[in-house]
């Protein structure tokens, strides 16, 4: 039986920009293979954002103090091959040499405005001083935040937000005359991840940089649904924020992450980067537990490459999209029924016209990946670079098909 989970704000323009306009606002509930299978465990999932007085810090343990994330990406079929740590091995990880070769790439952040403030973590993209992390991190702070970045050799620089894109939850900052020893973080690809592959969580937790746990890819493509917040300009700490879902077809995975690993690390045994720790799986409120209970949640940094190369060069990002609003349903398929993410519309001239998807329609697949609700089918698509073409397992009628369709650009006004 499913767990009652917070009450989020309403829907996010994230539906619109990977699908068409949002289903009907509800109370989340985590269905089918999501987190409802921990039934008396996973009743919400919360953003690691590190003590700060804005309004994602109640999504993390209800006001007790500094939360924040950690987590890493992958992305680039060149960047895939190159292996910082040669004697990588998933049957025998060399965490020895694996931290050696990622801490230095790893940073602490820190947002203050007056007496508010809060931590983070980072990953050091290139050599001009980029770094990505969760924009939950640097959010809420204002217009007049100071930023500062700490290098794992203790120094310290003052950083600015290149850009950001709450949808996806992520951020990149700039830092201010960076050093020229600074060590970017070597990017793998995500898309090779297997469940049960070793990987290393790398980041900031309560405070204690270059904090490395260990675990497993516990599972791929898991719709996880947290919330993002925009302060308002006039109104920056929390008194007037903005509340919106962000949608995600994440890396699960045991590695232990807490309260400041958002935006950390999460690397493979070779030492590339495959995710950005962003979200953890939490205990009621009752239990009095806000930490890890070994089950965290990282941004594929397939996605994250993708936003944080738009972000560097525009300031913001477009995303893919499809065209429908989907609802959670269910069809039968000969003596079995099948959950995935029904199709309540599908919008003029979009690429789903296009290819052909109509009302009615169970989506319950795209390429690899098993669609099982509407959440499901926003993560996976919004995960995808525009332009992608993909498979979708479509039921219709009783009989599953195959529908190709071609990625579009989201609307700006959809966010």
């Amino acid at each position: 039986m499913d767990q009652p989970t917070a009450p989020l704000p309403p829907q996010h323009p994230s539906y619109a920009s990977a699908l068409a306009t949002p289903p009907p606002p509800r109370m989340p509930r985590h269905r089918g293979r999501r987190i409802g299978e921990l039934t008396a465990v996973a009743v919400l999932t919360a953003a690691l954002a590190s003590g700060g007085t804005w309004g994602v810090m109640a999504l993390t343990d209800d006001g007790t103090t500094a939360v924040s994330s950690t987590g890493a990406s992958t992305s680039g079929d060149s960047a895939a091959s190159v292996v910082p740590v040669s004697s990588a091995s998933k049957t025998n990880p060399d965490w020895n040499a694996v931290t050696a070769a990622v801490t230095p790439s790893v940073v602490s952040i820190t947002v203050a405005a007056g007496s508010s403030g809060g931590e983070g973590s980072g990953v050091v993209l290139d050599k001009e001083g980029h770094v990505l992390t969760n924009h939950h991190v640097v959010s809420g702070a204002g217009d007049d935040a100071t930023i500062t970045v700490t290098l794992s050799d203790g120094k310290t620089y003052r950083a600015s937000i290149a850009g950001e894109d709450a949808s996806t939850d992520l951020a990149v900052l700039t830092l201010e005359d960076p050093p020229d020893d600074l060590q970017p973080i070597t990017v793998g690809s995500s898309s090779g991840l297997e469940v049960g592959d070793p990987v290393m969580a790398v980041g900031n937790p309560l405070g204690l940089s270059g904090t490395v746990t260990t675990g497993i890819v516990s599972a791929l493509d898991r719709p996880v649904t947290t919330s993002s917040t925009e302060s308002e300009q006039q109104d920056p700490f929390g008194q007037q924020q903005q509340s919106s879902q962000v949608v995600t077809s994440a890396i699960q995975t045991s590695a232990a992450v807490n309260p400041g690993n958002s935006g950390g690390a999460l690397v493979d045994a070779a030492g590339r980067l495959v995710g950005i720790n962003s979200s953890i799986a939490s205990l009621g409120s009752s239990s009095g537990q806000s930490g890890s209970i070994g089950i965290g949640f990282a941004i594929p940094v397939d996605e994250a490459q993708w936003i944080a190369e738009q972000l560097i060069e525009d300031g913001q990002a477009e995303h893919a999209f499809l065209g429908v609003t989907p609802s959670d349903g269910t069809a039968e398929l000969g003596s079995a029924t099948r959950s995935g993410a029904q199709i309540r519309s599908v919008s003029d001239g979009s690429p789903a016209a296009e290819a052909g998807l109509q009302e009615g329609d169970l989506v319950v697949g795209v390429d690899d990946s098993t669609v099982t609700s509407a959440e499901s089918l926003v993560g996976i698509i919004h995960s995808h670079r525009i332009g992608t073409k993909v498979s979708l397992a479509v039921v219709r009628d009783g009989e599953e098909q195959t529908i190709e369709a071609t990625l579009g650009t989201a609307p700006t006004s959809q966010g």
